[in-house]
């Protein structure tokens, strides 16, 4: 005989035990990764509820729980301490084969009653014994119970219908005990224990927990009328573990800020160890010889505390209230679902509330139909030189719906038959988004690009810095074949080039990397749309680096101002002279040189001749020649002297010309 077959608890106590379970009520899904649930119950008297989720699930109910209820008195949940850890703490063990008279073993000195058909007896537990087989004899469970008579009598356990700890605080522990080993049967699960006071009432709880997303997907079908229906579906997933029966079902297009906060896990804090010092032992001191006089001064030791740590900021999370905008159910020739969804804005939100009672079991899926309207579309061709040769089908859909459409896939149907397929992103009210679905064979695009010009626009100087802005012009050509015998209305995506601007026609839109042209293509004919761009830049030298014959290049430029083109015309003559005098320098220097040879010669000569007699008369030949020689050298000095002078003086009024210089 088990002990799970034997020991009798009260039904009240294992109600308690349990917990009552509060149905899902409402459901609100959100685009990042929470939902919004809401359940709600009556709870009896002294009856606690109990609520279950996954164990990864904690840390987000725990930020966001809130309960209503006047009769709510406490909230508890279990401890993320494994199994062995929370029963370790309790007197007695429950093994999985643990029989009865072993469990009343463990509780020697308790007092325990048995029902023996008609009458009762109790006394105090001795022991717990368990007699083996022998024979035909088989397996027996026993205990011994101390009478109040003083006797102590052996019980047949196989005999009793019923065994009673009649101690209050042993069956609270047993049912704590069952309570957790219950709970352990899911290794992912956690519950949380609402407690209410001794009266019934109505319990409300209000959390947000980890949930799959929802998704949109929607359906454009162009009919014969002018303007298309777009449907919407909203794909759910029930992943909660909970079935969701006649629930208020929401889907919320927008992603609030969400993030996880460890709050579940046990937090502990590394706290300083201090004690007074009159507590510590007092060691023995060696005092030091005197050696005279000296200033005292004392010392104290501060001891410090950890600071308390501060209360967590209160969670509380605002409940979204029920739609206010009437619902919309447009019939519509193409499809013969209905909306049956009520939208709203809920602040930076856009909601979706679904008007009836909505069931998805756990681990379903379903697919809820929120949209059903006309929309303001236009059927167009879109072109961009990544696509190749061929333009693509395109429509420019205007969210006229009054409502913000989530972004998801859209199925094309033109007439009832498919026509492809396409992305498009979250659509607010009254914004414009073009979607492209198909490749448009009818119409061929080809692009070249002509050759560039580049000119200076502006020339300025600044404290001897030329800075000069100029400018590239280029131009694509985009070449447009409709082969088609009806026109078309043909979107080009000319991209955007960092530090280039248009110079032709203005865009019919813009967006963040591209501008969008748009072109009328004639039926069977052929279009040229080209684009004139510039990109301008500017370039920055030196005046002192520069040349004449190069600031002569910028003094032809057409766009210099009558000033700037004076100043460095000045600039330019200045640079000329300078320019004019070292290659003066440089022939005198020259000059100086080949005198200085000769000069050399005419000396080696002299010291020859003077050593030869009768050599008198070329003696003073080559004597006058050296004197002639020595004065064209003086003069030359002098003409080298004047013209480094002349250098400074120039390059003096070439910087104060520089210095001046602003345009």
């Amino acid at each position: 005989m088990t002990l799970m077959r034997s020991l009798w608890l009260p039904a009240a106590l294992m109600a308690a035990t349990f917990g009552a379970d509060l149905p899902v009520r409402e459901v609100i899904l959100y685009k990042h990764g929470v939902g919004y649930f809401e359940r709600a119950g009556e709870l009896k008297a002294g009856e606690t509820a109990r609520l279950d989720f996954k164990a990864g699930d904690m840390n987000d109910v725990l930020k966001s729980l809130t309960i209503t209820g006047e009769k709510v008195v406490g909230v508890r949940y279990d401890a993320s301490e494994t199994l062995e850890k929370r029963l370790e703490d309790f007197p007695f063990a429950v093994g999985e084969e643990a029989s009865l008279a072993k469990f009343l073993d463990q509780m020697k000195g308790a007092r325990l009653e048995l029902k023996l058909g008609s009458e009762s007896v109790d006394g105090v537990i001795v022991s717990g014994r368990l007699i083996p087989a022998s024979g035909n004899t088989p397996i027996r469970e026993t205990v011994l119970l101390l009478m109040d008579s003083g006797d102590i009598r052996a019980f047949d356990l196989g005999a009793a219908s019923a065994v009673k700890l009649t101690d209050p605080k042993l069956q609270s522990l047993l049912k704590d005990y069952l309570g957790v080993l219950s709970q352990a049967r899911s290794k992912d699960r956690r519950s949380i224990y609402i407690d209410s006071s001794g009266a019934a009432g109505q319990i409300v709880a209000r959390y947000m927990t980890p949930a799959a997303v929802w998704k949109s997907s929607y359906r454009l079908m162009f009919g014969a009328e002018a303007q298309p229906t777009l449907e919407g579906w909203a794909i759910v997933d029930n992943t909660s573990g909970d079935d969701w029966s006649n629930v208020r079902l929401s889907v919320v297009s927008g992603r609030p800020i969400s993030f996880i906060t460890q709050l579940y896990e046990p937090r502990y804090v590394q706290r300083l160890e201090v004690e007074l010092a009159e507590n510590r032992a007092v060691s023995p001191v060696v005092l030091a010889a005197e050696m005279g006089m000296a200033n005292r001064n004392d010392r104290f030791v501060r001891a410090g505390a950890a600071p308390a740590p501060a209360p967590p900021p209160a969670k509380s999370m605002a409940r979204l209230g029920a739609a206010n905008a009437e619902m919309v159910q447009v019939e519509a020739e193409e499809s013969s679902v209905a909306s049956t969804a009520e939208g709203r804005e809920a602040g930076e939100l856009f909601e979706y509330s679904f008007s009836g009672p909505v069931t998805v079991k756990k681990g379903e899926s379903a697919m809820l139909p929120f949209l059903q309207q006309k929309v303001t579309t236009r059927k167009l061709l879109i072109y961009s030189e990544s696509y190749g040769l061929n333009a693509m089908n395109a429509a420019e859909i205007t969210n006229s719906t009054g409502k913000t459409l989530d972004g998801g896939p859209i199925t094309v149907y033109e007439t009832g038959s498919y026509a492809g397929e396409a992305l498009v992103e979250t659509l607010k009210a009254g914004d414009k988004r073009l979607i492209s679905y198909g490749v448009d064979l009818g119409t061929r695009v080809t692009t070249a690009w002509d050759s560039s010009r580049d000119t200076v626009r502006e020339v300025h100087i600044h404290r001897g810095v030329m800075t000069t802005r100029s400018a590239v012009e280029e131009t694509k050509t985009y070449t447009i074949k409709n082969v088609d015998a009806k026109p078309k209305t043909l979107i080009i995506e000319h991209p955007q080039r960092p530090g280039y601007n248009l110079l032709s026609q203005a865009p019919a839109a813009k967006t963040a990397n591209a501008y969008r042209f748009e072109v009328k293509l004639a039926a069977s004919g052929t279009e040229t749309f080209p684009v004139r761009e510039e990109r301008v830049y500017d370039q920055t030298i030196a005046i002192s680096n520069m040349t004449p014959d190069v600031l002569a290049t910028y003094l032809q430029n057409k766009s210099l101002s009558a000033a700037g083109r004076q100043t460095l015309q000045q600039i330019a003559d200045k640079k000329r002279q300078i320019a004019d005098n070292d290659a003066e320098s440089k022939r005198t220097d020259s000059d100086l040189h080949d005198l200085a040879q000769d000069e050399e010669r005419l000396r080696q000569n002299l010291n020859s001749l003077r050593q030869i007699s009768g050599q008198q008369d070329q003696v003073q030949v080559y004597a006058k020649q050296l004197a002639t020689t020595e004065n064209k050298m003086a003069t030359l000095r002098d003409t080298q002297s004047q013209l480094r002078r002349t250098k400074t003086t120039l390059e003096s009024e070439l910087n104060s010309i520089m210095e001046k210089a602003d345009f």
